[in-house]
């Protein structure tokens, strides 16, 4: 009977209550023997004022020292939860208490949602923009430093003066690979970059980034394999560029972070409407705590032996965002001094080009 109960039920509840008390007062004033007028007309007034003047004075107080702060706080919460071409006006006497109740913790528990959410991008905000400064401050400090020694007089000095010039216009490439490595993922995020969706061949590309890394690979003595299964031909529909990156960073990762003597492997899986492409290597392997992060912005497991290989610490985050791109998965497992196997997905094509 008095669940969800509004404003206006509640006023006409004790009005009811309160009247009805009325009227047994006067019948027991009444019986009692007590002089007092009793026409039905009497008594008819005597109710309808009753009920008036007792709803009316209900509704006031309720309205003037409850309802009216409840009225505030909902009013920003209803509010809150419209847009503005919704924004219509609203009565909370016909809102019951639950469904106040209800809007009430609903609205809590997205503001609370939000907070969290907002708190996790302050984080992230604060601990990219102390990474990006190290980034940059390590190079442009070494540049810096190289510069003061040619302009205090190594620039005359024949063993050294080439050899800084080298070494400053190193770091100077490594500034411009940072910041269009970020422009590449300012773009990816937002959605600038249009995928150029075609049907190739993934062996054949994959060739194609393996001959590239052959010098690579041959100053390490690695080896890089196509898998058994890898050899036939694999129809998907991408980014033939943007895979060619994927690819690239991958493969090269292997081969700077894997064992000197060691081997690449490259492999395809079918499922069904889709292509798993894993490249693994047998190098130092990566601990478990390092792997969710692993495709985090500058993020590096071993911040010296990663800048020693050079690179600007983004390549797996865009190899992440590229994937995400296609609307397709990638994942990580490692053991640490057996290796590492990173695999990401591709919608499959079928057909000939």
């Amino acid at each position: 009977m008095f669940k969800n109960i509004t404003i206006n039920q509640i006023a006409i509840i004790l009005t009811g209550f309160l009247a009805s008390l009325n009227v047994l007062v006067y019948f027991v004033l009444y019986f009692t023997g007590v002089d007092i007028e009793s026409s039905t007309g009497f008594w008819v007034i005597i109710s309808l004022i009753s009920l008036i003047s007792t709803y009316v004075v209900v509704r006031f107080f309720f309205e003037t020292f409850i309802f009216r702060k409840i009225k505030l706080i909902y009013k920003v919460i209803n509010q809150s939860k419209r847009s503005m071409s919704q924004n219509a006006p609203f009565s909370i006497s016909e809102v019951s208490f639950d469904q106040v109740n209800e809007e009430v913790e609903e609205w809590a528990k997205k503001k609370e949602s939000e907070i969290e959410y907002l708190t996790g991008l302050e984080s992230y905000r604060r601990n990219y923009l102390g990474n990006i400064s190290h980034e940059l401050k390590t190079p442009i400090f070494t540049i810096t430093g190289y510069l003061h020694t040619l302009i205090d007089g190594g620039l005359y000095d024949e063993n050294i003066n080439k050899k800084y010039l080298r070494r400053a216009i190193s770091n100077v490439e490594r500034l411009q690979n940072i910041v269009e490595d970020l422009e590449v993922i300012n773009k990816l995020e937002s959605g600038a970059v249009e995928l150029d969706l075609v049907k190739f061949d993934l062996k054949s590309l994959t060739t194609e980034v393996i001959n590239d890394l052959t010098m690579l690979a041959a100053d390490k003595e690695i080896t890089i394999t196509l898998k058994e299964g890898a050899s036939k031909a694999f129809y998907v529909e991408a980014d033939r560029e943007n895979i060619r990156q994927v690819l690239n960073n991958l493969v090269s990762n292997s081969i700077k972070y894997g064992n000197e003597g060691g081997t690449t492997k490259i492999a395809f899986y079918d499922m069904a409407d889709k292509v798993l492409i894993e490249v693994s290597d047998d190098g130092i392997g990566i601990e478990e705590q390092h792997l969710k992060h692993l495709f985090d912005r500058f993020y590096r497991v071993d911040s010296s032996r990663s800048r020693a290989q050079g690179g600007s610490g983004l390549g797996l985050s865009i190899v992440k965002h590229i994937i995400e791109a296609h609307q397709q998965s990638i994942n990580v497992r490692s053991t640490v001094g057996v290796g590492s196997t990173f695999g990401f997905t591709l919608k499959k094509t079928k057909g000939v080009i």
